[in-house]
């Protein structure tokens, strides 16, 4: 029987159904033979084989998650395709603890599902043949992903490694929200038991931590009010609109932006020890709670639900879930603020919308093209949908429209417990142009989605850096740099705040920053940023 042979990069000699050619200790081309057609394999429409075909499916899992052969969409899969799953995925912290010993042992399943492998780890067993390059089984078997991926070249480019492999398939939810994780709130009561307007301006806001300060809003008697919360290298409570506003530099967590096409560091410009230094001066003034710098992510939450309401203004993703249902109506969004120049300025993370390691076909596999045609099913855009939120039916349902929306979750569940539940995750792509014809927003994303539009994305200052795959010499060069920047940069930015003494140390951090190694970590990032814009070739 003729098997379709697919090339790997391999540095080692695999046994069983490989055919290997030219292989050497620095790794070579390995062929793979493919035995889809032993059960009866189908080129188009479904079953995908006709005889059963059993994988064995590895990879992790959200805590709430069943077994996923108890998934009704999962049981569906199986029935439409003909290929059956051992499932063997585990619960997040379970299988990154796993992970590596499985990756070192060569003891593999024959896919990852939910990989969560990082850059460095994709671009490593990729190179060493423990994953299979994707990119010909994609032209030739997946045309859903073929196609959207010919539509979008920057899918595309944030899956290509260095080497021009694909070894993992994405998983894409553009709604624009990631991009402005760090929501300002305000405690509006007591603005107006204070007589103060919403703040606009970065003035207008300090004012009313001032006065919150001084003037015993909560009307206790005491001086327990919190003017100002955050915490630093959060994912969503950090104050990087505060420097852009006091300074006039965008900033996010890893102190890299993207203007005009270039990579900048960020925690080196005179804009950003000015507004460092202004942040400074309201710790000064007893504006910032001193426990910023070290809380963690339960001791700040809990601030807002304080027997006493105590918290006037803070950083955080998601209203109710710092302050609970009885005060949200206390709260406003703030938003941005008019800056020290007369600028409004949004600062951009690099969080990104575009995922890759959703699923990646190992070595053990010998059926290759049947499993990235049962992947490829994924992409379509209803069935994204249900990988997403769950299965119709149970949670999503058509509109008058034939729009996919949820269905409200039963009492005692919110909707992510039950998304956690019911939906696989894995690949799936979900456009913007999605969301207008094919699924609904939940509600709550829709919300914030419609709060980005009004209060942040107008003032965009920056652009996030996108989800580029650094090779293997370039996350070398940057990795650990990296790591020793970012930790001083946070160790810096907590002493001048608490300390003031930003103006006595600015040089010597400065030259630090490049005795670490900033401007190569700059340029290497602009020479992948470069390369990806160019569709990661």
């Amino acid at each position: 029987m003729r098997h379709r042979r697919f090339l790997i990069a391999s540095s080692a000699a695999i046994a069983g159904t490989l055919l290997l050619a030219g292989c050497t200790a620095g790794g070579g081309p390995a062929e793979i033979e493919d035995h889809s057609k032993d059960f009866g394999f189908n080129a188009e429409g479904l079953p995908i084989v006709d005889k059963t075909l059993t994988l064995t499916f590895g990879g992790s899992k959200a805590a709430l998650a069943p077994e996923y052969s108890e998934m009704e969409l999962v049981q569906q899969w199986e029935a439409d395709t003909n290929i059956a799953i051992d499932w063997e995925n585990l619960p997040d912290q379970v299988y990154a603890e796993k992970k590596n010993l499985m990756l070192a042992s060569g003891e593999l399943p024959d896919v990852l599902f939910n990989t969560g492998l990082s850059d460095a780890e994709i671009v490593q067993n990729g190179t060493n043949g423990t994953l299979l390059p994707l990119e010909d089984l994609i032209e030739e078997h997946a045309p859903t992903l073929t196609a959207i991926l010919e539509e979008r070249p920057d899918i595309r480019a944030a899956i290509t490694a260095s080497d021009g492999h694909i070894y993992t398939l994405p998983s894409v939810e553009e709604l624009g929200l990631v991009a402005y994780p760090n929501f300002l709130y305000i405690n509006r009561s007591w603005l107006d038991a204070l007589g103060l307007p919403m703040p606009t301006t970065i003035d207008e806001y300090h004012d009313a931590l001032k006065a919150f300060a001084t003037q015993d809003p909560n009307g206790n008697g005491a001086a327990d009010e919190i003017p100002l919360s955050f915490r630093t290298d959060s994912f969503a409570a950090n104050p990087h609109d505060l420097i852009a506003a006091l300074g006039g530099q965008p900033e996010n967590n890893d102190h890299r932006i993207v203007r005009d096409g270039k990579v900048e560091f960020t925690a080196d410009t005179d804009e950003y020890r000015t507004g460092v230094a202004a942040l400074g001066d309201w710790y000064a003034e007893g504006l910032i709670d001193p426990e910023s710098f070290s809380q963690d992510d339960v001791a700040y939450l809990s601030k807002g639900k304080s027997g006493t309401e105590i918290l006037g203004s803070f950083f955080w993703w998601e209203l109710k879930e710092m302050v609970g249902d009885d005060r949200m109506s206390d709260y406003a969004l703030v938003g941005i603020l008019e800056g020290v120049d007369g600028e409004r300025l949004a600062s951009v993370s690099n969080n990104q919308e575009i995922s890759r390691g959703a699923m990646a076909i190992t070595r053990a596999n010998k059926y290759p093209a049947a499993t990235i045609r049962w992947a490829d099913r994924l992409f379509d855009p209803v069935m994204s949908a249900q990988s997403n939120w769950g299965p119709i039916g149970v949670t999503l349902q058509e509109d008058a429209d034939g729009i996919l929306v949820q269905i409200p979750a039963a009492d005692g569940e919110s909707e992510g417990e039950r998304r956690q539940r019911v939906a696989p995750g894995g690949p799936k792509i979900t456009t913007t142009d999605d969301f207008e014809s094919v699924v609904a927003p939940e509600p709550r994303a829709k919300e914030r989605q419609d709060l980005v539009n009004e209060f942040y994305a107008p003032y965009q200052a920056n652009e996030g850096y996108p989800p580029v795959l650094l090779s293997n010499e370039e996350l070398d060069r940057v990795s650990f740099a990296t790591a020793d920047i970012n930790t001083l940069v946070k160790e810096k930015f907590a002493s001048w705040i608490v300390n003031g003494n930003i103006d006595g140390e600015w040089d010597g951090y400065v030259s630090q920053l490049k005795t670490l190694g900033v401007d190569d970590v700059i340029d290497t990032y602009q020479q992948a940023y470069d390369r990806f814009q160019k569709g990661g070739e």
